[in-house]
């Protein structure tokens, strides 16, 4: 039994500490030829150096300050977007004359690029919260409305027809079969649009903006600070790593029924057998 339980733990380890194997790697790599002067600090500083100038940040409340500032602006348009694409994917995904009169508009809206928009969204807007929170917003949306609209319509009719046959009502129908049935999908657009929400937020925040990392970012650059240019832009890089670890969770929870989930929640979860 005490085998049993060491063999598990150490399996769960194993599968916590593999997947920051290549980066601990390249940092390593990395550290060492700052140290040999293969890589020219001017250029690029130690990931000592850099890790310094994030602890003197925090140490001064600034960083924690433009962190905050930055979570709630990729929040707020992650939210709105997230919302409206769902509920027009769900729409779209039902009614057929939804789609034809709105799926057109948004097919060419989706291939405008958030950013190509910025002049016109500070003519809009300004240059205060509200274009950035908008411009994340409008990244977001199409991800997830794509992928709720074809996870819905590669739902089986057989279901939907079933769903009839045993009198559920419409509603009942869309709760009950339609979003769990369509969920994955969905959840596959929730990791996409949180990538893409950090990513037009690095841009929007570079844009007359008096606080979040982006910000700092060009703060920095002004005064030749490269350790703090670097150190930003790896903080974006852990922010998104985190909303994707969150987003895991969340397909965790909202997906115990679904086959590949089950079989991923034994291998994580399940505790060594008694012997």
């Amino acid at each position: 039994m005490v085998r049993g339980f060491s063999s598990g733990r150490r399996g769960r380890l194993k599968r916590t500490l593999v997947p920051w194997l290549v980066p601990a790697l390249l940092l390593a790599f990395w550290q060492v030829s700052s140290m040999l002067g293969w890589i020219p600090t001017r250029i690029l500083p130690a990931p000592t150096a850099i890790a310094l100038a994030g602890l003197q940040l925090a140490r001064s409340g600034e960083l924690w300050t433009h962190l905050s500032v930055s979570a709630a602006r990729a929040g707020g348009g992650f939210l709105i977007g997230a919302s409206l694409g769902l509920f027009f994917g769900v729409l779209n995904g039902l009614l057929r004359r939804a789609e034809l009169l709105l799926d057109s508009s948004f097919q060419m809206l989706r291939n405008i690029p958030p950013l190509a928009m910025i002049p016109l969204v500070i003519l809009w807007f300004g240059i205060g919260e509200e274009a950035r929170v908008f411009l994340v917003s409008l990244g977001v949306f199409f991800p997830v409305y794509l992928n709720t609209f074809n996870g819905i319509r590669s739902i089986d009719p057989g279901l939907l027809e079933m769903g009839r046959v045993y009198g559920l009502s419409n509603w009942k129908i869309i709760t009950d079969i339609v979003l769990p049935g369509a969920m994955p999908s969905i959840l596959v657009g929730v990791r996409f649009s949180l990538g893409i929400a950090w990513i037009i937020l690095i841009v929007g925040e570079q844009i007359a903006a008096n606080s979040g990392i982006g910000y700092l970012a060009m703060n920095a650059r002004e005064f030749m600070q490269t350790d703090i240019i670097v150190f930003s832009i790896l903080l974006y890089a852990l922010l998104g790593k985190f909303s994707d670890a969150l987003a895991r969770k969340l397909e965790f929870r909202l997906l115990p029924w679904h086959p590949n989930f089950q079989r991923l929640s034994k291998e994580f979860r399940a505790r060594p057998a008694l012997s």
